[in-house]
This record gives C-alpha cells, sequence and structure tokens, in this order.
C-alpha cells in the first residue's frame, strides 16, 4: 500500500493512526518525492505504425508537433484538414498521448505541461482502427519526447520558520545546505524572527529533527507546496539511474 502526503510528518501521522486507531502492524520504507516529467524544446515527430500478422493488419501514420506548455497542463490541437485522418480516429490519438503522459518516459514519472498539434498522416481504408492510431501516437510522443529535451521537474515547497533570534544564522545556514533561497525575514516578536522561502521537498527529510536540534526545541516550522521545477543536472541523472535500476529490478 503506497500512503501519499504533504511531507514527512504528515506520513508519520497517517502511520501512527494506522497503529493505534485501526490496530495495524506497519513496516514502513523511505519517504519518495513525487518527481515530475517535462519537455524543454519544440519538436516535430513523424510516425507510421505498421503491423501485418496475417489477415487484417493496423496501420496509422501521424505528424505531431509537441512543445513545452509551461503552467497550462496537457493541451491537444487538431489540425487536420482535407480528412487526411477521419475524425472518428483523432480521439483514438489523444488517448494515445494520455497514455504516456500517466505512466512518464523518463524516468516513470508523469508528464506535465506539454502541447501536442496533430498536423499531418494518413490512414488505410480496411487496417486502420482505434487501436493502430493509439499505439502510433504513443509511440510518436515516446521517440519525440526523448529527443526534446526532457527535465525531471521536482516539487517545491513554501516555507516558513518561526525561531529566537539567537538561532538564526544556524537556521538559515541549514536552509541553504537544503538548497533552499530564502525570500525574507520578519520580526516576529521581541525576540524572535519568521523566515520565509522555499525549498525542494526531497531536501526536507529529517528536517523537523534537525530544526529540533539546531534551535534546542525552540523553533518550528510549516509549509506547503508551491511548484514544480526543474532539478539540477547531477540530480537528474541520480534520478533517472535510480529509476531504471528499480525497474530492472522489478523485471528479473
Amino acid at each position: 500500500t503506497i500512503i501519499s502526503g504533504m511531507g514527512e510528518l504528515h506520513l508519520e501521522i497517517m502511520v501512527d493512526r494506522l497503529k493505534v486507531e485501526s490496530g495495524i502492524e506497519v513496516e514502513v520504507g523511505e519517504p519518495s518525492v513525487a518527481f515530475r516529467e517535462t519537455l524543454r524544446k519544440e519538436i516535430e515527430q513523424e510516425t507510421k505504425f505498421v503491423k501485418q500478422t496475417g489477415g487484417r493488419g493496423q496501420y496509422a501514420h501521424t505528424l505531431i508537433r509537441f512543445e513545452p506548455n509551461t503552467g497550462k497542463g496537457f493541451e491537444f490541437v487538431d489540425q487536420i484538414k482535407g480528412g487526411v485522418i477521419p475524425n472518428e480516429f483523432i480521439p483514438s490519438v489523444r488517448k494515445g498521448l494520455e497514455a504516456c503522459l500517466e505512466g512518464g518516459i523518463l524516468a516513470g514519472y508523469p508528464i506535465l505541461d506539454v502541447k501536442a498539434v496533430l498536423t499531418f498522416g494518413s490512414y488505410h481504408d480496411v487496417d486502420s482502427s482505434d487501436m493502430a492510431f493509439r499505439q502510433c501516437a504513443a509511440q510518436c510522443f515516446r521517440e519525440a519526447f526523448m529527443k526534446a529535451d526532457p527535465v525531471i521537474l521536482e516539487p517545491i515547497m513554501k516555507i516558513e520558520v518561526t525561531t529566537p533570534d539567537d538561532y538564526i544564522g544556524d537556521v538559515i545556514g541549514d536552509l541553504n545546505k537544503r538548497r533552499g533561497k530564502i525570500e525574507e525575514m520578519r520580526r516576529f516578536r521581541k525576540g524572535s524572527q519568521k523566515v520565509y522561502g522555499y525549498v525542494p521537498l526531497m531536501e526536507m527529510f529529517g528536517y523537523s529533527t534537525q530544526l529540533r536540534s539546531l534551535s534546542s526545541g525552540r523553533a518550528n516550522y510549516s509549509m506547503e507546496f508551491e511548484k514544480y521545477q526543474q532539478v539540477p543536472k547531477e540530480i537528474q541523472e541520480r534520478v533517472v539511474k535510480a529509476a531504471a535500476e528499480k525497474k530492472a529490478a522489478k523485471n528479473k
């Protein structure tokens, strides 16, 4: 069973409720981050899907332009003219693309913010089908995505830390080590301050324990999801490698 939440503390509370309220003994693995994938470069991809296995075959042909669509999710545009792809197969193309979005391509994480423009294609009177166009579109997307500067996105959390003045330097230093970006510091009341900033979620595991240690238990914090942002190159390489190893282990 996979449980998901806004952070480590949220997950700990859910596990505790399973144990205390439901009386279930559970073993818990390491938390993982809900990464996402997207592309950074516009690319046009042409794909022909042809299969002949005796009797009726399968045929589909698409030309699709893929573009970054930052902050707007997935968008599908039909620019087919002259009936080169019949209207009944256009939804099949969209469904094939959407299937790829859910499963990811680079490392198996859902894909965000892509615009797909169907511009051309062809069909066969006998061999074209709903399934052929779905598979053609999916193959087209997979081929294009890997050429379009694919990147991994990580969740960035908006964080608010309240700390006594005596520990402000240690708190800020620790956030900087976690790739945090400090936006503002404000006097909270006499002797204490609030620190506002943004930190990648993957750097926040164990933060509550560390913050208690840094401040002798006197500082506290809260955080909420803000946005997805591209990870640094070295972290992307680690994430992709880990996903490949996990997939290989599962296939053994």
